[in-house]
């Protein structure tokens, strides 16, 4: 098993890709914290799992709020003693902007799923690494400057969500 005595931590877990994701980690053995902004969606993706032999627990945290992420990842090494994977795969329910003609859409809601999946990214990998690097001694290289090696791309979406691995995943060893 990949993930046997791994500790992830989903956010979006409620949703379609994040639940995939969730049923492929408690596969392959991790320990599963799931979360997401509504409870209950994420509460059935838990139960499933435990269900079907796995271990899961869902908590209600919103991505976009840096005290509620870094409160819920403290919590999970209260309980688990540490953070190894951290995966974000968070979707925007803003029924105000999906199908919503181009021509119809102002500024505001045009820039809304950018700037919720960058801020996302951006929050739950930063305070994951954070926690990790506590208990790893890995040094995390800088986002920005001169260091920054050229594979990583100049556009922030790139640097953030792909540093090592797919977007909005952070993994230790």
């Amino acid at each position: 098993m990949l993930l046997q005595n791994k500790n992830a931590v989903i956010y979006g877990a409620g949703g379609a890709i994040g639940s995939a994701v969730a049923r492929a980690f408690a596969h392959e053995g991790a320990k599963l914290f799931l979360t997401g902004r509504h409870r209950a969606p994420v509460e059935a993706v838990a139960k499933d799992i435990v269900a079907a032999g796995g271990s899961a627990e869902a908590a209600e945290v919103d991505a976009l709020d840096e005290q509620a992420v870094d409160k819920h990842l403290q919590s999970v090494i209260d309980k688990a003693g540490r953070v190894d994977i951290s995966f974000n795969a968070v979707g925007i329910p803003d029924t105000q902007i999906l199908g919503v003609p181009l021509v119809e859409l102002d500024v505001e809601q045009f820039s809304l799923p950018i700037t919720a999946y960058a801020t996302s990214y951006f929050l739950t990998s930063r305070l994951a690494a954070r926690h990790m690097c506590q208990f790893s001694g890995v040094n995390v290289p800088p986002v920005f400057g001169n260091d920054v090696p050229p594979v990583f791309g100049n556009d922030v979406p790139s640097v953030f969500g792909q540093m090592y691995h797919p977007p909005g995943v952070v993994e230790l060893p």
